[in-house]
């Protein structure tokens, strides 16, 4: 490729370089709309997919792709990685999900250069630019709390009288080009755009706050149709991935259960080494070697960060229907699967209020849900919320029938009772928000953004 790029120099030719997007239905079409969507010197032959059930064989679609790419742009599996370099003529991989080790990540970089391809990460060339303030909610992994964080900042900031659009990170499970700019203000809202489970559990909470949330798949649309009505951006990001944007004050949040992981994962670490705040959450359950561990941590990674710890203290609606009865317990299906969780606070819920058993739902797991616990057999007693699809939700129901515990506990951030099915089984709610212990309030913090947004 050097070779090449240098005959290209010396005879004025213009060399455009063949891309190849690794990605999860997210952080990929965004990188690839900011960077090379409208570039002709470069094509992306494609996108490859992981994590993310059902998105293998489609196509990001041409009204999305843009006038290079007529015929919209394949998404191939991972696993085809090598022969896809050969097949496509690939130049340059660009690796563009989140939430893995540094050694996955550099295990598909060697993949990609013993295939005679460069391989790299985006930079700062895929942020978009707001004209308003922008506050970021980022993570070490999954699962560390930064939704009850984002939501937490917003209220403070409406609180202050400033007008707030939250921005979630992408979750395009369906038509992308209906999902081109998502605002979601209702639950009607939701119904009509026929979320997922994943996608329910993220917007419910904000919907039920009053707030609007926005999602997509264009992210630069997505952040002009939401300056229209807002003086603050607050990003609220998914797995463990960085902003799309350019930010005025960063947040990022630690957990101390997975003590070490914001040195061992990407983009992870990247966010604990941009933060200008980073907040160790969970100090009221996780154990002192851990929460000793990430502090030391925090302190090589980013001395000059405002460091604040925080509780995320755990209620139940109805404690009586655990006390001393068998119970199911779902969590989470991110955190407990590609998160590394082997529980969520349903468990812990569970414990705290003296439930007899809890069941183990292995045995009873039916389709899909046998192949997610043999992929994650980190997986503890626990029945992770699968519902990237109508199937999904029927195999949680088929399972949870089979099992017919005393009471389903559910610590998803959604009403999860709402869309499957439970039959007679009675259900109860876990919830959770932060609460800050010690350093700055969140209100300190956010002052200046406050006084910003108002001038």
């Amino acid at each position: 490729m050097v070779a090449e790029l240098i005959h290209g120099l010396q005879t004025g030719e213009q060399m455009t370089t063949r891309v190849l997007i690794l990605g999860a239905a997210g952080r990929d079409f965004h990188n690839f709309n900011t960077m090379y969507r409208d570039n002709s010197d470069y094509v992306v032959v494609g996108f490859t997919a992981t994590q993310i059930p059902d998105i293998v064989d489609r196509r990001y679609p041409p009204e999305l792709a843009g006038g290079l790419y007529p015929d919209g742009i394949p998404i191939f599996p991972e696993d085809e990685l090598e022969s896809l370099i050969d097949r496509l003529a690939v130049d340059y991989v660009l690796f563009s999900y989140s939430d893995v080790t540094h050694e996955h990540v550099m295990h598909l970089a060697s993949r990609a250069v013993a295939a005679g391809a460069a391989f790299g990460v985006p930079g700062a060339a895929a942020l978009v630019r707001s004209t308003k303030p922008v506050v970021s909610i980022t993570a070490t992994r999954t699962g560390t709390g930064k939704s009850q964080t984002s939501r937490q900042i917003r209220s403070i900031l409406a609180a202050a009288g400033v007008r707030v659009a939250a921005i979630r990170h992408p979750m395009p499970y369906g038509d992308l080009n209906a999902q081109r700019v998502q605002r979601l203000a209702s639950f009607d809202d939701l119904d009509a755009a026929d979320v997922t489970i994943e996608e329910r559990e993220e917007y419910e909470p904000y919907i039920r706050q009053g707030a609007v949330i926005y999602a997509g798949v264009d992210y630069e649309e997505i952040l002009r149709r939401a300056e229209e009505e807002a003086d603050v951006i607050v990003w609220d990001g998914g797995n463990n991935d960085q902003s799309f944007y350019h930010v005025d004050l960063g947040f990022c949040v630690v957990d101390p259960f997975r003590a070490g992981h914001e040195l061992r994962y990407w983009p992870g670490e990247a966010n604990v080494r941009q933060a200008d705040v980073v907040i160790i959450n969970k100090i009221d359950t996780a154990p002192e070697a851990g929460l000793a561990e990430v502090r030391r941590n925090i302190a090589e990674l980013a001395p000059d960060a405002v460091v604040v710890e925080a509780a995320s203290p755990i209620k139940v609606d109805r404690p009586e229907l655990i006390e001393g009865k068998r119970v199911l317990v779902l969590d989470d299906g991110p955190t407990i699967t590609h998160g590394e969780m082997p529980f969520g606070a349903g468990v812990v819920a569970a414990r705290q209020h003296g439930a007899a058993q809890l069941i183990d739902p292995r045995p009873y797991a039916v389709g899909s849900l046998v192949d997610v616990y043999e992929k994650f057999p980190h997986i503890g007693t626990v029945l992770p919320a699968m519902g990237y699809s109508d199937r999904q939700r029927k195999e949680l129901e088929e399972t949870i029938a089979a099992i017919a515990p005393d009471a389903v506990v559910i610590g998803t951030p959604m009403d999860l009772a709402s869309v499957i099915e439970l039959g007679d089984i009675p259900s109860t709610r876990v919830y959770y928000e932060l609460e800050v212990r010690t350093g700055p309030s969140l209100e300190e913090l956010l002052a200046p953004i406050i006084r910003q947004a108002k001038e």
